[in-house]
């Protein structure tokens, strides 16, 4: 066993099947005889492992991993009945042609593989035609197994901590910065892995948003109500060296990482009391909360859900603030499991039917240019009655 290991957190064999096979009725259904898996979030969710490798799931039969380097631990991490080792392209266009017999129709991950990649996979793969997989992946993973929300909770646990810990972490006159560093700290010592994935092209991975006052209502590139200046402008989100003050919304807005899944939560906390205004929109954003809570369940159309949230936010004249100012983003919440944006979503002109399993991150924000940030951030699951809450805590504003 690789040392420092522990093996439970290994994908269990039934696991990786069973996402294997609702997978391949996904391809039956395309008429496309197979897929070619390669990036990271798809290659562990089906093979449970991270290795340099390609994975060839056919639309029946035994899916295949072709594994340039670790080949011994992808030995090791993977339960799948095929494991070979690769030395190059040649390698892995032969195993597909032994699997496939060159006829037919092969997706890849044309949603985030590089064009000059593809066109290089496209001439490898002939006389195969190249389709897109990727929604139909993204649509597996959109259903998360009793086995991934354990793996959510476990990651919930550890917000819960953290968010316990924040009161003690930070003080007037310290910076976002070393505010924010004093809480990866806190994360990294318990088992948070660092490093998140999103899907999104040019959405650099980061552990949260530490942003205070002002620099919380300050809009950025990141695909979100909030942003924040960061520390430069080749990484123009997130904390900066701005010192703390008072009577100012302090937003922490972290997504907390064990064995690969991500959970996202955002609390609001302040050295002092806040205006009015603030607090009245705060209020307004557990409201849009409980009642998104209350309507949301198998069967119900998300974009009616954020039609709801949208004429509650108008109702109480804060429509212009709502998810943003100037420039808001066009939903209320997003899927979560290995990566930070996941299916489903919660917006504008997106039909989308629940269905048990799903796991959302549902975040009402109201921002207000030159003063600050308030509302909440939970994550849920979609349950047989209705959306229940995994991330914990009291969302009122936590006043020092």
């Amino acid at each position: 066993m690789v040392p420092g290991y522990n093996q439970n957190n290994y994908t269990p064999r039934s696991e990786l099947y069973g996402r294997t096979a609702r997978f391949q009725e996904c391809l039956r259904s395309a008429g496309i005889g197979g897929a070619l898996i390669m990036q990271n979030a798809d290659l562990f969710y089906f093979s449970g492992t991270c290795q340099d490798a390609h994975l060839l799931i056919p639309a029946q039969g035994e899916p295949l991993l072709l594994v340039r380097k670790s080949f011994e631990r992808a030995l090791e991490e993977s339960a799948l009945d095929k494991i070979v080792p690769v030395r190059n392209l040649e390698d892995i266009k032969r195993g597909v042609a032994g699997n496939l017999n060159n006829s037919g129709r092969i997706g890849l991950e044309l949603d985030v593989l590089p064009a000059n990649l593809f066109f290089r996979y496209k001439r490898m793969l002939e006389p195969l035609e190249v389709v897109d997989a990727s929604e139909l992946i993204r649509k597996t993973r959109m259903i998360k197994t009793p086995y991934e929300i354990e793996r959510l909770k476990e990651s919930a646990r550890l917000s819960a901590d953290m968010f316990c810990e924040v009161p003690n972490l930070f003080s007037e006159g310290m910076t976002e910065i070393e505010f924010a560093g004093r809480i990866d700290l806190f994360l990294r010592e318990r088992g948070h892995q660092g490093k998140m994935r999103v899907r999104a092209f040019n959405q650099e991975a980061f552990m949260g948003h530490l942003l205070t006052g002002w620099n919380s209502a300050c809009p950025s590139s990141f695909n979100g109500p909030t942003g924040g200046t960061g520390l430069n402008p080749s990484f123009p989100q997130s904390a900066s060296s701005k010192k703390i003050g008072r009577n100012e919304p302090i937003l922490v807005d972290y997504a907390t990482i064990v064995n690969g899944y991500i959970v996202d939560q955002t609390r609001i906390f302040s050295i002092g009391s806040l205006s009015g205004k603030l607090v009245e929109a705060h209020n307004i954003a557990l409201e849009i909360k409980r009642r998104v809570v209350k309507e949301a369940r198998p069967g119900v159309n998300g974009k009616d859900i954020y039609d709801l949230a949208i004429g509650i936010a108008g109702n109480a004249g804060l429509a212009g603030h709502f998810m943003g100012y100037g420039n808001s983003v066009n939903f209320i919440a997003h899927g979560i499991g290995l990566e930070l944006d996941e299916l489903p979503i919660i917006a504008k002109n997106f039909h989308i039917t629940f269905r048990p399993g799903m796991v959302l991150a549902l975040e009402p924000k109201f921002i207000f240019p030159g003063e600050g940030t308030v509302g909440v951030e939970d994550t849920f699951v979609m349950n047989e009655n209705g959306l229940e809450q995994i991330t914990l805590g009291d969302d009122s504003i936590y006043t020092l």
